[in-house]
């Protein structure tokens, strides 16, 4: 069962100032996310909201299932430092 991915605008704008090298390994990251999900039980983040989170090195990516459209909404992404304040 495969799902298409859809970006909001605001992590369209920051992968411009995101380096080449690591732009190839978030870029992989997201393709796997499409064709295999990793189990929800272990991406899943504490607290009361819908988010899941992937590693691709120093960077995060932050996104939603609706499992109704088949659809993987890709929320947030960013350095590990600082991609977790003021999620949406």
């Amino acid at each position: 069962m495969a799902y298409t991915i859809e970006f909001r605008p605001s992590v369209l704008k920051a992968l411009e100032k995101i380096p080449k090298r690591d732009l190839v390994r978030i870029k992989r990251k997201v393709d796997e996310l499409g064709t295999s999900l990793p189990d929800p039980s272990t991406t899943k983040m504490k607290g009361n909201n819908s988010f899941h989170r992937i590693r691709a090195g120093a960077y995060r990516i932050i996104y939603e299932i609706h499992n109704d459209k088949l659809v993987i909404l890709v929320v947030k992404i960013g350095h590990r430092k600082d991609v977790y304040r003021n999620l949406p």
